[in-house]
């Protein structure tokens, strides 16, 4: 039996703004999505790494929006492109206040840009487009719960 394509977004949106924004109970418990998360960590925390090969959490936010961006192109095309997936891993490490805002800023950007997009889609029968928005969900949660992880050291 077919999913109703109502439920099955109205479902998809709560999960996807409880990961970044709002909790509802689904998952997360009230304070922790990553926006909650990222209002508690100050630019000399987010520029520490948690360990001698691991990434600073301002690489792990840089990260998250870096994925978004390559599944928003994703969702709407069918093409990911050719990505290093590494060279943030590579490349981001201390950050200075206003960069900490920066990074911020520019993941709130680019996440309401894919919510947008997928408010928009009328046809959710696209392969690309139900894989990637739930990809969103998981990729991000992984990613908000090595943040907190991170969180239980640095702070």
């Amino acid at each position: 039996m077919p999913i109703d394509q109502n439920t099955f977004t109205q479902e998809l949106f709560n999960i996807l703004d409880e990961t970044f924004e709002t909790h509802h109970g689904i998952y997360l418990d009230h304070g922790t999505s990553l926006y909650d998360t990222l209002k508690t960590i100050r630019a000399d925390e987010a520029s520490k790494p948690v360990g001698g090969k691991c990434a600073t959490l301002a690489a792990q936010v840089a990260h998250v929006t870096f994925y978004l961006e390559v599944l928003e192109r994703y969702i709407k095309t069918g093409d990911s492109g050719d990505n290093d997936w590494g060279e943030i891993w590579r490349t981001v490490s201390a950050v200075t206040p206003e960069e900490w805002d920066s990074y911020q800023q520019k993941l709130t950007a680019t996440h309401q840009r894919i919510v947008t997009l997928l408010q928009n889609t009328k046809d959710w029968n696209v392969e690309y487009i139900i894989g990637g928005s739930l990809a969103i969900v998981v990729h991000t949660a992984y990613h908000l719960g090595e943040i907190r992880q991170a969180l239980c050291t640095l702070k």
